[in-house]
């Protein structure tokens, strides 16, 4: 599983000009999953996603997570973070886990998260209009198969 997760100050997402989803202050967590992801990846990634420390005391160092802040998690379902453009311009998603697989993935993270800190989210498989207003920026990518 691969996540690109920003800092906002809010963020929303939209599915045919309908706000499905928004937050304040949090995170905003992309999240593609791979083939063969499964218990040990979702588990590493809620981990990281709730006790990644990236907002400000202060003294303007970054000691906090998204609990102790109160904020909230917009999670959104996204393949092409395994868009592969190593041979030609148009990317080769076959790294990407099939929907079904992903589905269940995101929605038991989507889950999981939501045990700890409100999570609001996309519609998976959807075209999404996603907004965010990324304070700093602050922008961090975590990849469960670089634990592995």
């Amino acid at each position: 599983m691969r996540a690109v997760i920003q800092r906002v100050s809010q963020a929303s997402v939209q599915v045919a000009g309908e706000e499905v989803g928004a937050i304040g202050p949090g995170l905003l967590v992309y999240l593609g999953v791979a083939r063969g992801d499964g218990e040990r990846d979702l588990a590493y990634l809620e981990k990281k996603i709730l006790g990644l420390r990236v907002f400000e005391d202060a003294a303007g160092r970054m000691q906090h997570h998204v609990v102790d802040l109160g904020g909230g998690v917009l999670l959104v379902s996204q393949f092409t973070l395994f868009g592969d453009v190593r041979r030609g311009r148009r990317p080769s998603f076959t790294e990407a886990a099939e929907p079904e697989l992903a589905d269940t993935l995101y929605t038991q993270l989507r889950e999981r998260l939501a045990a700890s800190v409100p999570v609001q989210s996309g519609v998976f498989r959807a075209h999404m209009d996603v907004r965010a207003r990324v304070d700093g920026p602050v922008t961090i990518l975590v990849d469960s198969r670089k634990l592995f």
